[in-house]
């Protein structure tokens, strides 16, 4: 058996992972959007909460946080084969921090979907304490996602109350 020369600027055994690493990361190409990528991969979580609508809340937080798990490499991947520091290409962060704001409302209910994206949405701009904090402070892939998840908690906590009080 002969093999293959490696071919040069492909990055060797680990190119797939890398480009696997930049799929995700951009939600499958999302992030490429020239218009509000970030509002875009906050969209895309939309039917995949909605989805997890009928799961325990026990099932739903597992399954929230191998979403971060798998955000924070993605981002990871990403950022160093781009060489960038949360590259607005990496909209899985968005992902990951819409469960987290969707993780206290009934996902079966359109109206608080739609609630938490907006909610989300203005907390990652906002980026509201630790969530600024942890932006600039933490490098790599939980540096770029965690501040997500503290703006989806945020958003979390700002729904439950609406729920207690609004109806």
């Amino acid at each position: 058996m002969t093999s293959v020369p490696a071919v040069a600027g492909r990055g060797g055994p680990w190119a797939g992972r890398k480009i696997v690493g930049r799929i995700v990361a951009t939600v499958g190409g999302l992030g490429y959007s020239p218009v509000a990528p970030g509002t875009l991969g906050t969209a895309a979580a939309i039917p995949l909460a909605w989805a997890l609508r009928d799961v325990p809340p026990a099932a739903y937080v597992a399954i929230a946080v191998g979403v971060i798990a798998v955000a924070v490499w993605a981002a990871g991947e990403a950022d160093a084969a781009w060489g960038t520091h949360d590259s607005r290409r990496i909209v899985v962060d968005e992902v990951a921090g819409y469960l987290v704001a969707a993780s206290t409302i009934a996902r079966g209910d359109i109206w608080q979907l739609l609630a938490a994206f907006v909610l989300f949405r203005i907390a990652d701009v906002v980026k509201p304490w630790p969530a600024r904090t942890i932006d600039r402070a933490w490098p790599g892939g939980p540096g770029v996602v965690f501040d997500d998840v503290a703006a989806g908690a945020w958003a979390a906590v700002v729904l439950a109350i609406l729920r207690r009080f609004v109806g």
